[in-house]
């Protein structure tokens, strides 16, 4: 594969969209087939994945995996938005603040673990009707979504702090792709009877692309930035099968080969070590989902 195919891990910086750092990869890469691999909202930061050429065809397998996210709660008041950047919907007193304890805070959180049932907060990318939800929730619309089955399998508590206003909650959790951080926070708030809301949230990890291989915004906007290359991006993710030169060449033309091993997607990789495809096992062979390689 040319340098035109592969990733580009961005520490995205707040007050801006996914599509804003969409927008400066396609001018810094040159090139408009660019995609990203999982919404992060403006008031949120991290770690944002671009793909490129090619690497767009993974970009699903990547948003499909789980993510670590840090974020603070703050206990006390309800927002529009569910976070900070919205309009303060209802407030409690002091008293009623000052009532909800450390261990209740602790209690409530530890039944948010594991396979669980969660309403998406409705300022989200979910599509309502063909338009998103927090184009809806912005034009004053109220509404509710669906729930969805999410898996939260690590919540844990970080700080506790208080002042005359609010409790402040910082967490760290690990989830499942589609769980809502900010329905976290509402739903505490809700479960306390004292509101809730996030006042910062930051993406620390998406599959296995953390903050060790991201560039800064400012960095990637100079054009002075690391790629990761597309095998290497996919061995990260599926399972390898590693090529004779005649199995290369069937699967370039997108024929069938022999059954794989194991089941799962696979990544074939040629003996000069390029991806040649994505496999999944059929009846009557290994079938070709995705070709990357042009037929020779």
């Amino acid at each position: 594969m040319s340098a035109t195919d592969g990733f580009v891990v961005v520490d995205k910086a707040g007050a801006m969209t996914s599509h804003d750092v969409v927008a400066v990869g396609r001018r810094v890469l040159g090139t408009r087939k660019v995609g990203h691999a999982g919404t992060l909202d403006p008031m949120a930061t991290g770690i944002l994945i671009l793909g490129f050429g090619h690497g767009t065809r993974l970009l699903q397998y990547i948003t499909d995996g789980d993510k670590t996210y840090r974020a603070t709660i703050a206990l006390g008041a309800s927002t529009i938005t569910d976070d900070v950047e919205g309009e303060v919907i209802s407030q409690v007193s002091q008293s009623e603040i000052a009532a909800v304890t450390d261990d209740l805070i602790r209690q409530e959180l530890s039944l948010m673990r594991g396979v669980i049932s969660q309403r998406p907060s409705s300022v989200s990318a979910v599509k309502v009707d063909g338009k998103r939800g927090h184009e809806r929730v912005r034009a004053g619309e109220i509404f509710e979504l669906a729930s969805r089955e999410v898996t939260i399998s690590q919540l844990v508590v970080q700080d506790i702090r208080r002042n005359a206003e609010s409790i402040l909650i910082d967490i760290e959790v690990t989830c499942s792709a589609g769980t809502f951080i900010r329905a976290i926070a509402r739903d505490l708030g809700n479960a306390l009877r004292v509101g809730g809301h996030l006042t910062m949230l930051r993406r620390t990890r998406v599959a296995s692309f953390g903050e060790d291989v991201a560039n800064s915004f400012e960095t990637f906007k100079s054009g002075e930035f690391n790629t990761l290359g597309l095998v290497d991006v996919a061995k990260s993710i599926f399972s390898i099968r590693e090529l004779t030169s005649d199995e290369a060449a069937e699967l370039s033309f997108g024929r069938k080969i022999s059954v794989s091993a194991s089941a799962g997607v696979h990544a074939a990789i040629s003996s000069t070590n390029q991806l040649i495809a994505l496999l999944e096992n059929r009846d009557d062979g290994a079938k070709p989902i995705a070709v990357f390689a042009p037929a020779n």
